[in-house]
């Protein structure tokens, strides 16, 4: 018979001294990161667009804090190079120095096939997610050289190795979030400056909750991912925090799945979604 599996509290702590940027910390993983990181003794800086969702994102992290945590948080926008030049300063505040960075700002646009792509909102979602995460690999890693090394964890998506028919933008976006994190992987390794990507899958987040749980959509989530459930923002948060934490000094230029294993299987199915709004025809580019 298999062994028994046990459950067990996970061992807190670790992070004391360290101070660690979250982008896009204001819901959904990025703020399971950043309560994560400050339960484990991080000083965290989370930065959003949305004053009010950082403050009750903030109130939230505070209370999970613990071994000397903490987080203050910061409005402004990844895509804009002043913002993120700010922010990274105001982020090693805390201890003098900054240690990690968690660029999980992002996003997707709206869902069409490639030749009725917006150009202008296909753009955007690319700068949203690569030119932003390119901004704090820039100014992050300065300090991060000062500090004598530090982490770097990009946030991809499953969609960035795994067909997404109509996301546009986001596939392209996040594969290359992942080749810019193993180049800078090789760039930054002699500084002992660590780059990686986390490919969450389908995780129950703010976002994820527009998929309504009676629909083809959702049934073909489920369909392929072989532990049959969605994940939490929780499941992304552990992996970060052992990728900002010295338990993962040797690993460097990789990219990790948090997906229930989806990824051995195929992408989800959101025609139901797509061909209503523009029609078969036009969705086929007949």
């Amino acid at each position: 018979m298999a062994a028994k599996q046990t459950r067990g509290s996970i061992p807190s702590g670790g992070l004391e001294g360290m101070a660690v940027l979250v982008t896009g910390g204001g819901t959904g993983i990025g703020m399971a990161c950043a309560a994560r990181l400050a339960a484990d003794g991080a000083a965290v800086t989370i930065c959003g667009r949305t004053g009010s969702k950082l403050e009750e994102a903030a109130r939230r992290i505070a209370k999970a804090a613990g071994h000397g945590g903490s987080v203050r948080h910061l409005i402004g926008d990844v895509t804009k190079e002043a913002d993120v030049e700010r922010i990274v300063a105001e982020a090693a505040e805390p201890t003098g120095q900054l240690d990690g960075c968690i660029a999980n700002a992002g996003g997707g646009g709206a869902m069409r096939p490639y030749h009725l792509q917006d150009t202008e909102e296909f753009l955007r979602v690319l700068h949203l997610n690569v030119l932003g995460t390119m901004l704090c690999v820039k100014h992050t890693v300065p300090r991060m050289v000062e500090a004598g090394g530090g982490s770097f964890v990009g946030m991809s998506s499953i969609a960035g190795h795994t067909t997404h028919p109509y996301f546009g933008a986001y596939c392209v976006a996040k594969a290359g979030i992942e080749e810019m994190m193993k180049n800078a992987a090789d760039e930054f390794g002699p500084r002992r400056i660590r780059f990686n990507s986390i490919r969450p899958g389908f995780i129950a987040t703010e976002i994820m909750s527009g998929i309504p749980r009676d629909s083809e959509v959702y049934e073909s989530y489920i369909r392929n991912t072989p532990m049959a459930d969605v994940g939490r923002p929780e499941d992304v948060a552990h992996l970060a925090r052992f990728l900002i934490g010295p338990g993962s000094r040797w690993i460097t230029g990789v990219a990790i799945n948090v997906d229930g294993g989806h990824a051995l299987r195929r992408g989800p199915d959101f025609t139901q979604f797509v061909e209503p709004a523009i029609g078969h025809e036009a969705l086929t580019g007949g």
